[in-house]
Parts: structure tokens; C-alpha cells; sequence
């Protein structure tokens, strides 16, 4: 399905008596500006496909990420955000999955296989083990596309390529659209991506897609 992007922001400076005084001494314009991040972008992503947004800090992948997934919701699509995903108070191994096998499973893919962490509570876990279970939790939904931005960003690199092989690994397997947005370049090989989008400063966007896969 294709999707169009358009995205822009109007920037103003608020004309205080210091912000006159700098902008008469530096020479500075104060007019307003229109800065444009996406014009008329058009991506298609096919059911299954995964998705790799990369581009530097405050570029714009997390609103194209944001933007992708309210017109494939509208489209009538279940979506499953990372940043959504709420973890209960209880015990790892009874958050998830239909029976202990399933869990370990699940959660194995997912990067936790130690035993004692299975028996710990959300609350007592580090960032990076709280970010696995999610993923976990994203890996178990019935949703149609799986979101993750910031993706790995609280893991060290070789743990997140092991999770992003293992991830695009089941959802492929089970025909979901994975998309990820990170700053990291690194995970290509792992993560084999459908279409792989590198979005550059201002309304500048590369895309490159994947035939074979």
C-alpha cells in the first residue's frame, strides 16, 4: 500500500528586547520560516515488509514513523507500538505468552533467557531488559505491523543486531510489517530490510528498496 508524506513547520522568534538586541548585532533575520521535513514523500509497504528509518538525531524519523503508522491505523490496521506497550507488576513469566514453554519462548527471542530474571518484576529489571520484554510483548500481539523507535537504542550494538535478526526472523515468518527507526546504520545485515529509508536534514529523504528479500 502507498503512503504519502507531507510534513512542514513554521518557526517564529518571539521579538523580545534581547532577542531584537542579538538579532541587530549578529545581523539575524526574524521573519518567519517554513521548514519542510517531508514533501509529498510516497512509500509503499507491502504486509510483511520491514521497514529500516535511519538518519541522524532530529531528522525526522520518529514523525515519519508516527505518520506511517495513523494512516496504516486508518487504513484499518493493528498496530503494536513499543511505546505503548504497558507492563504489569507481576512476575516476567506470567507476562506473557499462553504457558511457561510459550513464554520462554518468546522471551528468548527477545533476548532474556536467564531464569532469574524470569522471576523478577518489571520494576526490578534494567532499561535494556524492560525494552526486551516489550519487544517481547510486540513479538506475542496479534497486530498486523510491529513499531519500534529508538530501536536498540538502550541495548549495547551486539545485543541489538542478535534482537533485530531474531525479530525480523518472526515477523517474517509470521507475515507482520515491522518498521524501526534508530540512528544506528548498523543493523542492516541483520535486519535485511524490505525498504530501508535514510532520511537527511530538511525535506532530503533516500530510499532504497530490496528486491530479493
Amino acid at each position: 500500500m502507498k503512503y504519502t508524506i507531507n510534513r512542514y513547520f513554521t518557526s517564529s522568534v518571539e521579538r523580545t528586547p534581547r532577542v531584537l538586541e542579538i538579532a541587530e548585532g549578529f545581523g539575524l533575520g526574524l521573519s518567519d520560516k517554513k521548514f519542510v521535513v517531508y514533501d509529498n514523500l510516497e512509500i509503499e509497504v507491502g504486509q510483511g515488509d520491514v521497514v529500516y528509518i535511519t538518519g541522524q538525531s532530529g531528522s525526522g524519523k520518529s514523525l515519519l514513523l508516527r505518520d506511517l503508522s495513523e494512516q496504516m491505523r486508518n487504513n484499518g490496521l493493528k498496530i503494536a507500538d513499543l511505546n505503548e506497550v504497558i507492563l504489569e507488576e507481576k512476575p516476567v513469566i506470567e507476562l506473557i505468552g499462553k504457558n511457561t514453554t510459550e513464554a520462554a519462548d518468546l522471551l528468548a527471542k527477545a533476548g532474556i533467557s536467564d531464569a532469574w530474571i524470569y522471576i523478577r518484576k518489571p520494576s526490578e529489571l534494567s532499561d535494556g531488559q524492560r525494552y526486551r520484554l516489550k519487544l517481547a510483548k510486540i513479538m506475542e500481539s496479534d497486530a498486523d505491523v510491529w513499531i519500534a523507535d529508538e530501536f536498540g537504542a538502550v541495548l549495547d550494538r551486539v545485543t541489538a543486531k542478535v534482537i533485530a535478526f531474531n525479530i525480523q526472523k518472526v515477523a517474517r515468518a509470521n507475515n507482520k510489517t515491522l518498521m524501526v527507526a534508530t540512528t544506528h546504520t548498523d543493523m542492516k545485515e541483520e535486519l535485511g530490510p524490505s525498504l530501508m529509508i535514510t532520511k537527511r536534514f530538511r525535506e532530503r529523504v533516500d530510499v532504497e528498496k530490496n528486491a530479493d528479500v
